[in-house]
């Protein structure tokens, strides 16, 4: 009896039961080629146990990312002047024992490894993701860039849609990370 209180409970409330790994937004960093405006970041703590065996089980993952720009103002509102938004998919082919990564911001084609430290990395790293190119910015005026990422959603059999209604907190996403910078 214990046991079956124990797995409801974890399929009930998993932030509860793993709020010490939320996954986090790191070493965000804005930089910019003659022409672009670039950001780089790194998702910690996106794999959890049940993702990986997931992906281990050849069901194919989802990784959203949201990356918005304002010019912002101490009169007026700020004013959102570049919205990206993307999603990577890690999928393991047990046939082949490989990883496809699509990384849509990066190329067109999957990426292929059979490391899953390679691919876990291709899925939680994102670099020279282009935001806005610097013609559409002015000098000496402040902005705001803003990063999120929702890494994953259950997705429950049909027939529990009905019964588990309100499950809509089951979304595993990072909170808003926010730089302000003068350009």
């Amino acid at each position: 009896m214990f046991l079956v209180f124990t797995l409801l409970f974890q399929l009930l409330f998993p932030a509860v039961m793993h709020a010490d790994t939320s996954p986090v937004i790191t070493n965000i960093k804005l930089a910019n080629t003659r022409d672009d405006l670039l950001t780089y970041f790194e998702i910690q703590n996106a794999f959890t146990d049940k993702i990986t065996q997931t992906v281990q089980n050849g069901i194919p993952r989802a990784f959203s990312f949201y990356v918005s720009l304002y010019k912002t103002s101490d009169v007026w509102r700020d004013k959102k002047i570049a919205d990206i938004r993307f999603t990577s998919t890690i999928k393991y082919n047990s046939l082949k024992q490989e990883y496809a990564v699509f990384r849509p911001w990066k190329n067109e084609k999957p990426s292929v490894t059979q490391s899953f430290e390679k691919a876990k990395a291709w899925m939680t790293e994102i670099d020279n993701l282009k935001v806005i190119p610097l013609k559409d910015l002015v000098k000496n005026e402040k902005y705001q860039i803003r990063i999120k990422a929702e890494l994953s959603r259950v997705t429950l059999p049909f027939f529990l849609h009905y019964v588990f209604f309100f499950v809509s907190f089951w979304d595993i996403e990072t909170d808003w990370y926010l730089i302000n910078f003068t350009y």
